[in-house]
């Protein structure tokens, strides 16, 4: 397999900010066929499964594409590390989609990937997942779309958060598997509010019009399960995969410690999907 690295400038950077990502290609002739891998909220690049999905994608033929957005809290010295809580305090949903767009037009134009890919698509992970429906809804240029855990809406947060949050100017959000308390500036729900059409997952859901692969872990306490069923009940193509027995992440846990079956089965089914919806490996 060959692995490199790469970064980004994105819009409206301050200092330090751009995308940092990586590509992994199998050997031989560069594939044509991409996968852009998002991770969601408390995720990056390197959390547990990720690596270890892009490493499975690049063995069967795809050039498999991951990365961080510049807001989400993981730094340049430590990738495993949340060394940037000020800078993940002031993340919103549409500087995620802007830096998503800014990734997906490396991806296209030959920045990235040489050649570049004829087909690329969307593999995004709970938040990440509800960020990759509205990408390829918006977006003529996402041929395929695999949603793992996604939300169904991002508009998560009680009455009584939302007056604290407006009353304090921030609210604090606890990273279990870390123990650190993190930030979250009003300007995210100030950035919600105003764009709530635009960032509405479950209509931007019945806009998809290319295949879809929902999957879903059927003891998810994190995402319930019946934002798996949301989505496909407003896609017009998608297939509903639920797993028993996962939760949130398969089952998978950070540090990575090996494929549990949930995760292998999430795999699996997300390689056949995109063998059918991408096509034969050029």
């Amino acid at each position: 397999m060959i692995h490199r690295r790469f970064t980004l400038a994105v819009p409206d950077a301050e200092a330090g900010e751009c995308l940092r990502g990586d590509v992994r290609l199998p050997e031989g002739p560069p594939p044509r066929e991409a996968v852009v891998v998002v991770h969601g909220f408390k995720g990056f690049k390197d959390w547990g499964f990720f690596p270890w999905t892009c490493e499975r994608l690049a063995a069967e033929g795809y050039a498999a594409v991951s990365f961080n957005f510049s807001r989400c809290g993981v730094g340049e010295d430590d990738p495993q590390a949340f060394s940037e809580l000020e800078r993940f305090a002031r993340n919103t949903f549409t500087r995620e989609q802007a830096e998503l767009d800014v990734l997906l037009d490396a991806v296209r134009d030959g920045t990235l990937l040489q050649p570049r890919p004829q087909r690329v698509a969307l593999l995004g992970h709970s938040r990440g997942g509800g960020g990759a429906v509205l990408a390829a809804a918006r977006r003529d240029d996402v041929d395929a779309l695999v949603t793992w855990a996604a939300v169904a809406r991002f508009d998560r947060w009680s009455d009584e958060t939302r007056e604290a949050w407006r009353r304090d100017g921030r609210v604090w959000i606890l990273n279990t598997r870390t123990g650190q308390q993190m930030p979250l500036d009003v300007g995210l729900l100030d950035d919600f509010e105003a764009h709530r059409e635009r960032l509405d997952i479950a209509s931007a859901a019945a806009r998809v019009r290319v295949p879809w692969l929902i999957v879903h872990g059927r003891d998810d306490a994190t995402v319930p399960e019946e934002d798996a069923r949301i989505l496909a009940r407003q896609a017009s193509d998608a297939r509903l995969h639920l797993i028993e027995g996962a939760g949130h992440t398969f089952e998978a846990r950070h540090p990575f410690d090996g494929v549990p079956p949930a995760l292998d089965e999430a795999m699996t089914v997300t390689l056949r999907h995109l063998d059918r919806a991408l096509g034969p490996r050029s």
